[in-house]
């Protein structure tokens, strides 16, 4: 059991019959009345955010989830399949399960897929991906006052903003929770 007060990002409960994951959370101390604890919660089934205020000495059960590390082997119609490493078994996921997790993963790379009961829910991927830039424009670093970016495309499809130095073949890494360029590898 884990009570409100103790709420961390990324923590997963059971609450009201669903399983949620807290997104984000604020302990308030008004000026009159008891404190209290805002917090913003999202169900890992439905992807429905909702917000739920908490007395911080209330529990509720903590809920199991799994997180194995798979590599992404590819994807075939709206099914992508994964192996785990250390059984070599495979498992096919539905696609809108993953939503864009991916767009920073290629075949063969490693992500993390998290499941409850035996029910995947969703794939995380490594916090730093390192991707190859495959078409941009060609940019003059020093044309600008400061802090100019344009539009590349990366060997996963995927296109992002970099700064005007970046070339065709440069490889970025680049922060897969927000998808901001990070620097050169």
């Amino acid at each position: 059991m884990v009570s409100a007060g103790d709420f961390k990002n990324g923590l997963t409960i059971e609450y009201e019959g669903s399983i949620y994951r807290i997104v984000e959370f604020q302990h308030v101390k008004p000026g009159k009345g008891a404190a209290f604890v805002r917090s913003k919660l999202k169900n890992i089934i439905t992807g429905a955010v909702v917000e739920k205020t908490f007395r911080p000495q209330e529990k509720m059960p903590r809920a199991q989830i799994d997180a194995v590390d798979m590599q992404y082997l590819y994807q075939d119609g709206t099914v992508l399949y994964f192996m785990d490493m250390e059984s070599f078994e495979q498992m096919g996921v539905n696609e809108d399960t993953v939503g864009d997790a991916l767009k920073f993963v290629r075949e063969n790379d490693m992500v993390k897929v998290l499941s409850h009961n035996g029910n995947v829910f969703a794939i995380e991927p490594e916090i730093i991906a390192k991707l190859a830039v495959t078409e941009t424009e060609p940019g003059f670093a020093g044309n600008t006052s400061s802090g100019a970016t344009k539009p590349a495309t990366l060997e996963t499809g995927v296109t992002i903003n970099v700064p005007l130095f970046i070339n065709i073949g440069d490889i970025l890494e680049i922060d897969t929770r927000t998808g901001e360029y990070r620097g050169r590898a």
